[in-house]
């Protein structure tokens, strides 16, 4: 990768701790020395570090495992919800973020609601059931397909990481060689979306389908479980491996006299 480095304005070149992000809920300095730091330390905040990865999956999983095993819609939800009021009233004790707790509650609500006018329109518990699943395979698809946009014209999302530390949303994109590295990033971001979809989406149809949509549902829930956060942690590996590669120098912006 080329030397071509990026500015960050009025960071101190001799303060390798500064953290140009500013406060993250993340404790120590962020060494962001070069666009790889950048792009790690950006990931890690959107995702919401471990932490934060939990308890997205914990009320989803808690949902999924329930109605399952109950057939029980209205049992399922109560059980998911009350999971993610625990994780978010432990975030209010404790004074953090509760983003990725509210993000739960915001995918099962949409679920919920979906599955509900199913059973408005006279659907069946199956239809219900395949309603539920309904927004996740939405989400999946029109989030690839906007990532993929953005390689195609040649602007990844991923670069606007970058650009969000730079001081300058577009400064990233004069070095080509950080063009590649961000597009690259951004396909380990569609991966997860497009299996996702291969997979859960021919079992939705064969549900709406079948006579029995049981095995479907079954199957549905076991994929939306394994094609999780195990997939997107898989993905994430796939980043940190083409972050580890290289070590793109971030130049601070010269100070005025």
């Amino acid at each position: 990768m080329t030397q071509e480095r990026v500015a960050v304005p009025g960071k101190n070149p001799d303060d390798p701790g500064d953290d140009p992000v500013g406060s993250s809920g993340m404790s120590g300095p962020v060494d962001t020395d070069t666009v790889e730091a950048v792009v790690r330390h950006q990931l890690s905040k959107a995702l919401g570090g471990k932490r934060g990865m939990l308890e997205a999956a914990v009320p989803t999983l808690a949902f999924t495992v329930s109605f399952l095993s109950s057939d029980d819609l209205r049992l399922a939800l109560v059980i998911s919800v009350s999971a993610a009021v625990f994780l978010l009233v432990v975030r209010i004790v404790q004074r953090s973020t509760p983003q990725f707790v509210v993000n739960s509650l915001v995918g099962i609500g949409i679920g919920a609601l979906f599955a509900w006018r199913s059973a408005q329109g006279g659907g069946d518990a199956s239809d219900n059931a395949l309603a539920y699943f309904l927004p996740g395979l939405i989400y999946n698809v029109g989030y690839a397909s906007l990532m993929v946009l953005s390689i195609v014209v040649r602007w990844p999302v991923v670069g606007f990481m970058v650009g969000s530390v730079a001081g300058d949303p577009t400064e990233w994109h004069r070095d080509p060689q950080i063009v590649r590295l961000c597009r690259n990033l951004t396909w380990m971001l569609v991966l997860p979306c497009l299996v996702r979809v291969s997979v859960q989406l021919p079992l939705y149809l064969s549900g709406r389908a079948a006579e029995d949509a049981g095995p479907m549902i079954a199957a549905l829930g076991v994929s939306k479980i394994a094609l999780g956060w195990p997939l997107q942690l898989a993905a994430l590996g796939g980043m940190a491996w083409l972050l580890g590669r290289n070590r793109t120098p971030v130049e601070p912006e010269p100070q005025p006299a």
